[in-house]
């Protein structure tokens, strides 16, 4: 094992276009782990163990399908569909003959989609079931389980590729509407990857259960990091929390992946009540996720930690947490906490080892140690731009930096945190300093009775409002001295502003394809609210929450 990937981590040639046919030439067993997916694979039942063999024969299949309809290097062919195969079993066909595959997301709205699409300029499109006939003028190929019919024997030779080749389109959240496309090149999208080869391999990564989002670069990025690794990894098409919980019962992963959505959802459950012992470590992606739901998550599990008795099993797991995005590539930071834990406070650590971040002024100017501005970073493993899109590729370069849209600053000691997200935040570098997602996480840590929040600011006439969206269990007592534990949680700056704290139910709360809050949305229909409102002023707080 250590020999083979030390052998990847110097292979000159490797990169994120041809991981397995790799891990194969370099003498990997072909017994070996393979893929799980949750769904039937062609004769294959539902999560049937494929053997390293038996994934790259299913990959060969659909190579010889799509080499058979002309599909070749440089063409775009676009995926949409939900199940977990269908996506990344095309990836892995359609990069083995050079073309480059657009993941969409199968909750994308049919309108966004076509849209979308057709500012890819693809070749062709593989529509899954449950978009058969949604898309009016897109150029289909077929269905992705189409590709299963192909003979092996007939698939060509695997193309060839140079580091800079693109390989993969991925899509952001879609917050403000139609998503960006973001590019990934065979290098950028297996540079932490080759990192990481050369690193102790970490506790939890050797059976892992997949619950991020199937057409997200986080999923490619851990489908080349198991087959490096020779680990295990069982892919779920759907991220919701009864099914990561039961699948964690049934299936005893060692590390769980996903996105903050998962464990808010995860959090909301009495934990107690299930088996999770299996769980070492707990890996998070996207946004930072928020304390109250991580102290949950580190409070179940087990890990190994040496003592002077040697190695040992306590109770506890390891979470892992930090800020990445499908332009970083990878995630950019990493921090790790456990039951012990008190460096909380929306720090995402400090930046891994082949990255460097820094805080920048709106000029590009670096900030010293304690002042808020933009999260610049830069990484192999950053995005070459946006696909046809060189407006928003150079919008969000900065005097050599990447520009993640976040606000941060870091500490004397390099630690970072996070504030918010620029388009939700009023805080230019004078004036009022409103963070949204700080006051989301201020709120959860103060009234831990709250399953989750969210706060949206809007400004009319000059004022700024803001709202706070409390979701509660349903059988929950009422929370003693709400309001005023909010006020006092989030600070006279935001609490002055604060127009009215209410009660929402989960569904009243619109999200974006990958979870995240569209607040964006919820701007729109706060604002058309407030404008019938009386100017928010730092006075009482009514019984229901409004402020006048």
């Amino acid at each position: 094992m250590k020999s083979l990937r030390a052998a990847l981590a110097a292979d000159p040639a490797i990169g994120a276009g041809n991981v397995l046919a790799t891990v194969i030439a370099h003498g990997a067993d072909l017994n070996g782990p393979g893929l799980t997916f949750d769904t039937p694979v062609d004769d294959f039942p539902a999560e049937h163990p494929l053997t390293l063999g038996e994934l790259d024969e299913r990959v060969q299949a659909r190579t010889a399908w799509l080499h058979g309809r002309g599909i070749g290097r440089r063409d775009v062919v676009a995926i949409w569909a939900t199940e977990a195969a269908d996506i990344v079993l095309s990836f892995l066909a359609l990069t083995r003959i050079g073309a480059i595959p657009a993941l969409l997301n199968g909750k994308m709205a049919p309108a966004i989609a076509e849209e979308y699409i057709r500012r890819l300029r693809v070749t062709g499109v593989l529509v899954g079931e449950a978009h058969s006939g949604l898309l009016q003028e897109a150029p289909i190929l077929g269905a992705p389980r189409d590709l299963g019919t192909g003979d092996p024997a007939l698939a060509p030779a695997a193309y060839r590729h140079h580091q800079d080749d693109p390989v993969v389109i991925t899509h952001t959240s879609g917050t403000t509407g139609v998503p960006k496309a973001v590019l990934h090149s065979h290098k950028t999208l297996y540079a932490a990857l080759k990192h990481l080869l050369t690193m102790p391999q970490s506790q939890g990564t050797d059976r892992i259960l997949n619950a991020l989002p199937i057409p997200h670069t986080a999923t490619i990025l851990m489908v080349n990091q198991v087959l490096g690794n020779r680990a295990e990894m069982l892919l779920l098409s759907t991220q919701d929390a009864s099914t990561v919980l039961a699948q964690i019962e049934r299936w005893k992963p060692h590390g769980v992946y996903g996105f903050a959505v998962t464990w808010a959802g995860l959090a909301r459950e009495d934990l107690s009540k299930h088996d999770l012992d299996s769980v070492r470590m707990w890996f998070n992606t996207g946004d930072c996720a928020h304390e109250p739901h991580i102290r949950k998550l580190v409070a179940v599990g087990t890990r190994e930690t040496v003592t002077r008795e040697g190695r040992v099993t306590v109770r506890g797991s390891h979470f892992v947490d930090g800020l990445g995005s499908s332009e970083m590539g990878h995630n950019g930071f990493h921090i790790t906490h456990t039951i012990d834990s008190d460096h909380y406070g929306r720090c995402i650590g400090k930046p891994y080892q082949f990255a460097s971040a820094t805080v920048l002024d709106s000029s590009g100017e670096e900030l010293p140690p304690g002042k808020v501005g933009l999260l610049g970073f830069r990484s192999p493993t950053v995005s070459p731009g946006y696909w046809n899109d060189s407006v928003n590729t150079y919008k969000f370069r900065l005097n050599g930096w990447f520009l993640t849209g976040d606000l941060v600053y870091r500490d004397e000691t390099g630690h970072y945190f996070h504030l918010d997200r620029v388009p939700d935040a009023v805080a230019g570098f004078d004036g009022p300093q409103l963070y949204t997602s700080m006051s989301e996480e201020r709120i959860l840590a103060a009234l831990p009775e709250i399953q989750d929040c969210t706060v949206i600011i809007v400004q009319e006439n000059g004022q700024f409002l803001t709202d706070v969206l409390l979701e509660v269990p349903a059988d929950a007592d009422p929370i003693k001295e709400r309001d005023e534990r909010i006020l006092a949680a989030v600070g006279e700056e935001v609490a002055s502003t604060i127009r009215r704290i209410h009660v929402v139910g989960e569904d009243e709360v619109p999200v974006t394809v990958t979870g995240k809050v569209r607040k964006v949305a919820l701007r729109t229909e706060r604002l058309t609210s407030a404008r019938v409102e009386q100017p928010a002023a730092p006075a009482a707080v009514l019984a229901d929450g409004a402020r006048r």
